[in-house]
This record gives structure tokens, C-alpha cells and sequence, in this order.
């Protein structure tokens, strides 16, 4: 019996070094009224994250696999794709290793945002070339509604008509529409 209990033990310690699966909540510090889940896919390279803010909801995918993410904006009723760079985009690992942090230290905030713009009415068509290229996963977030390429740029003077996304309190997508 003794035997059976230690490869139990052993199978547990294993499963847990390969499961591909961890969800984190997190919340961004003073805001109750903003709930987010982020769950890492780490054999599939892709992140999940739900943030529940009222007007405010997004979904969003981090897809390393196919080096996009596209984030659904649930007032808009529009997804938004962006390119991930690696010189303003976290890399997968160091993402789980923030929300690990942030978990088990409740007092870690990244300030860390991404200012991105779109031009409004100048939406991609859903078309199968599309969905080939940005990959399943962000096939399902954006099935049927517009989508707007995204562009890196940097704070604009009014930021009243930009729109939070991106993970609570460790990576903040900021998305603008383009003024000029």
C-alpha cells in the first residue's frame, strides 16, 4: 500500500510540473467594481482573459502560437488584432510568472499599459484567409463581429475616448481611435 501512496505522490508531482492549465483572478488595486479571470494554456500558447467591468467587458486572447492578440470589446461590439512584439508584449512565461506574483502578493501592480490606436470604419472582413491567418482561438472571440487592425502609438493628449483592455493589473491594453 505504501508503494501505491508514493506513485500517487510522485503522479501528482508530475501532473503538476506539465499542467497545461492555470487560472488566476485578478483585480486591478481600489477597483472593486473590476473582475478579471486570466487562464494560460501553456502547451497550446495562448492566454484567455475575462475582465467583467460593466460597460467596460472585454474578452481576450493571447495567442503566442500565431503571434496575435485580439481583444473583444463588448461596448463597441467590435475585436480588435494586435501583433505581439516582444519589445511591449510580455512573453507567455513571464505573463504566468507576474500573475503568480500577483496571486501570492496581493500588493504587486504592474503599471505596464500598451497605447494602441484603430481607424474607425476601416474594418477587416471576416473572411476564411482571416481566420487561417490569426488562428481558432481568436476565430471563436471575434466570429461575427468587425475587426480593426491595431497600431502601437504613444498616450494621445485626450484619453477620454480610449477604452481599457488587457489583463487587471499586470498588462493594460489602452485602445484609442485614431484622431488625425
Amino acid at each position: 500500500m505504501n508503494g501505491f501512496a508514493a506513485l500517487l505522490i510522485l503522479l501528482g508531482f508530475f501532473w503538476t510540473q506539465t499542467s497545461a492549465l492555470q487560472t488566476f483572478v485578478l483585480q486591478e488595486p481600489g477597483q472593486s467594481y473590476v473582475a478579471g479571470t486570466m487562464t494560460i494554456h501553456n502547451e497550446k500558447q495562448f492566454v484567455e482573459v475575462h475582465v467583467r467591468s460593466g460597460l467596460y467587458s472585454s474578452d481576450t486572447i493571447f495567442d503566442y502560437s500565431k503571434g496575435y492578440i485580439a481583444t473583444r470589446l463588448f461596448s463597441r461590439k467590435a475585436c480588435f488584432i494586435l501583433k505581439i512584439n516582444k519589445d511591449y508584449i510580455p512573453e507567455l512565461e513571464e505573463i504566468g510568472r507576474l500573475a503568480f506574483e500577483r496571486k501570492t502578493m496581493k500588493e504587486i501592480y504592474s503599471p505596464k499599459n500598451v497605447w494602441v490606436e484603430f481607424r474607425s470604419g476601416h474594418s477587416l472582413f471576416n473572411n476564411l484567409r482571416n481566420w487561417l491567418f490569426y488562428g481558432e482561438h481568436i476565430k471563436q472571440l471575434c466570429t461575427g463581429l468587425p475587426l480593426y487592425k491595431l497600431e502601437k502609438t504613444k498616450p494621445p493628449l485626450d484619453i477620454q475616448a480610449c477604452v481599457n483592455a488587457g489583463i487587471p493589473s499586470i498588462l493594460g491594453i489602452k485602445i484609442c481611435a485614431q484622431t488625425h
